[in-house]
C-alpha cells in the first residue's frame, strides 16, 4: 500500500489582486505558513504561473519548482478547469461562459473553442515540464441541458453529444500521450462528465484512451446523493487526483436536490469547510489507501459560511490528521508461522 500525499491545497479560490495572494511567491509563503506541502496550480491565472512560458520554457519550470521549494513546497497538478469547460459549451451558454475567455474571443464560440483546445494542450506539456503526471480538468458539456428527459429527448441525441465531445478531446488526449500526463477529469454536476455512467460513455467514446482518468471530488456526489464510497471501488483505478472537499444535504419540504434557484446558502446541498460537512472522510482515506491512491490529498476550499483563512488552516490539519501510514507489514505477522507446504497439506486434512 501507498501512503497518500499532503496536505496540499488548490490556489484556485484563492489568488486575487491583494497580498499575499497577488503573486506566487506570496501565495505560497502562505500555504507553506498553514503546513501545507503541495500547491495545485489553475492555470489561467497568470499570477500563478506564465503557462506559456511553462509550456515552451524547461528552465522556467525548473526556477518555477526551486521557488516554490524555498518554501518548502512542490506542484501538486497544473488545473484547466476554466479552459477545459471551454472545449465543449452547449450554446445556451455560451453568454456565461465566455466570461472564461480573453475578451477577443468573446462571441465567437468556434475561435473559443480553439483557444481552448490550445490551451489545455500548453498545459499538458507544461505539466510534463514540470515532471507531472496528472492535469486537473473539466470536460465542458453538450448535453448538461437535457439532463431531465422533459421533453423527451431525442433518440440518439445522448450518443451524438457524446461522439462529439469526444472527437474534441480526442487530439488532446493524443497530445497526453505524447507528454506521458494524464486528463484528471473531475466528475462534477454541469459538466457531461457527472457520474459513473457518464464517465464510462465518454471512455467508450473516446476508444477507451487510457489518459482518460479521474478527478475524485466526493462533494459533488453528496449533492447528487451518489454513494462516494461504493464509487471509489468501482473506479479506483481511474483515481488520479483528489479533491478534499466537504459538503452537506439536508432536504426539507420545500426543496431538495435542484435546489430551487436559491444562492449557496439556503440550498439544502451546499458546500462546507472541512470538517463542517457529512462527508465520512475517514472512509474515504481509508479506501484509497487501500486502492494504492498514488497522489496527493488537495483541499478545494468552497464553503458558503466560513472564512476562507479559517478553513484553509483547519482544513491543512484536517488532512494531515487522515492521512493513513501505511502498515509496511500485517499485525498479525507475529503470530504466523511461517510458509510450509507440507504443514499446509496436514491442516487441511491433505497429507
Amino acid at each position: 500500500m501507498k501512503t497518500i500525499q499532503g496536505p496540499a491545497i488548490f490556489l484556485a479560490q484563492f489568488m486575487g489582486d491583494t497580498p499575499p495572494f497577488n503573486t506566487l511567491d506570496g501565495a505560497a509563503g502562505w500555504a507553506a505558513g498553514l503546513g501545507f506541502q503541495g500547491l495545485q496550480i489553475p492555470s489561467w491565472d497568470a499570477r500563478a504561473i506564465d503557462l506559456d512560458k511553462a509550456a515552451k520554457s524547461r528552465a522556467y519550470c525548473d526556477d518555477y519548482r526551486a521557488k516554490l521549494e524555498q518554501h518548502g513546497l512542490v506542484p501538486t497538478e497544473l488545473s484547466t478547469h476554466l479552459q477545459g469547460q471551454l472545449v465543449a459549451v452547449h450554446p445556451a451558454y455560451d453568454d456565461l461562459f465566455d466570461g472564461f475567455a480573453p475578451k477577443g474571443l468573446r462571441g465567437k464560440p468556434k475561435a473559443r473553442t480553439e483557444w481552448a483546445v490550445d490551451q489545455v494542450k500548453k498545459c499538458l506539456t507544461a505539466s510534463k515540464n514540470l515532471g507531472l503526471n496528472a492535469m486537473a480538468t473539466f470536460s465542458g458539456a453538450l448535453a448538461w441541458p437535457y439532463l431531465y428527459p422533459w421533453p423527451q429527448r431525442p433518440a440518439g441525441l445522448v450518443e451524438q453529444a457524446f461522439a462529439e465531445l469526444a472527437r474534441r478531446w480526442k487530439p488532446i488526449l493524443q497530445h497526453a500521450e505524447k507528454c506521458g500526463v494524464d486528463c484528471a477529469f473531475e466528475i462534477h454536476p454541469g459538466e457531461d462528465l457527472h457520474d459513473g455512467v457518464t464517465f464510462e460513455r465518454f471512455l467508450e467514446a473516446t476508444g477507451g484512451h487510457p489518459r482518460v482518468q479521474m478527478l475524485y471530488d466526493p462533494s459533488h456526489f453528496v449533492l447528487q446523493q451518489l454513494d462516494y464510497l461504493q464509487y471509489i471501488d468501482e473506479y479506483h483505478d481511474f483515481i488520479k487526483v483528489f479533491h478534499v472537499k466537504d459538503a452537506e444535504f439536508r432536504p426539507n419540504g420545500r426543496s431538495g436536490v435542484y435546489g430551487g434557484y436559491q444562492p449557496w446558502a439556503d440550498r439544502p446541498g451546499r458546500f462546507r469547510s472541512l470538517g463542517d460537512g457529512q462527508i465520512d472522510f475517514t472512509a474515504i482515506f481509508t479506501r484509497l489507501a487501500r486502492y494504492d491512491y498514488p497522489g496527493w490529498a488537495v483541499l478545494e476550499w468552497e464553503c458558503a459560511y466560513k472564512s476562507g483563512d479559517v478553513g484553509a488552516r483547519e482544513g491543512a490539519e484536517f488532512i494531515r490528521r487522515h492521512i493513513i501510514p501505511v502498515a509496511e507489514k500485517a499485525f498479525d505477522d507475529f503470530a504466523g508461522s511461517g510458509v510450509n507446504q507440507k504443514m499446509n497439506k496436514k491442516v487441511l486434512g491433505l497429507a
